[in-house]
């Protein structure tokens, strides 16, 4: 009679220890998963832990267990997605930025330039007037090449717009290329909701 009596206690105690040993088994699928950078969702954690899927949502341990961890992943995944972001956003703006200083400074030199083209243009004329002709020559070659240093820095200062402009278009390709991006790491994470997650 006693060991009938005992027969339902040694049967809850086995499945109990049976319990613990699946929750068990679930924590180190997680640490697996997590490790090897894998997705996690009920599928994958149930499989890796040799559990069934059902176990995972009817036992309030196995569910809270795996909520925490598909929660965590979602949490990881969206944070890396907007570090990348904003790294990608990050540098085009440097480029930006980099692309407007020496374009400043290209104007800033093309002014100073045409300032002193100015100057020694006055000091041709003038000596000219007082100067013996033969010296002449030697000024209007001097005055040549100043013309042709200026239309150089003219040249380099549209070389550098045209760069200005490029990367300006670049940043905001790469900023809709990110939202688009964005979205579709929102679609998957709600289609993952809807086809694995475990129901809060």
């Amino acid at each position: 009679m006693t060991s009938t009596a005992d027969a339902p206690a040694a049967a809850i105690a086995a499945r109990r220890r049976q319990t613990r040993n699946k929750l068990t088994q679930l924590e180190k699928a997680i640490a697996q998963l997590r490790r090897e950078r894998r997705r996690l969702n009920v599928r994958a954690i149930a499989e890796r832990a040799g559990v069934s899927a059902t176990f995972c949502y009817e036992n309030t341990d196995a569910r809270a267990l795996v909520q925490a961890a598909v929660a965590d992943a979602r949490h990881r995944r969206d944070q890396g997605a907007q570090q990348e972001h904003e790294r990608i956003e990050a540098s085009w703006r440097e480029r930006a930025l980099n692309a407007e200083e020496t374009l400043t400074c290209t104007q800033e030199t093309v002014f100073t330039q045409r300032k002193r083209i100015g100057e020694l243009m006055g000091q041709l004329r003038d000596v000219e007037q007082t100067a013996p002709s033969d010296s002449a020559p030697a000024l209007r070659t001097e005055n040549a090449s100043l013309k042709r240093r200026l239309d150089q820095m003219t040249q380099e200062r549209r070389s550098l717009q045209e760069r200005l402009e490029g990367a300006r278009s670049n940043l905001r390709f790469a900023e809709r290329r990110i939202a688009g991006l964005e979205a579709q790491l929102l679609e998957h994470a709600r289609e993952e909701d809807r086809t694995g997650a475990v129901p809060y």
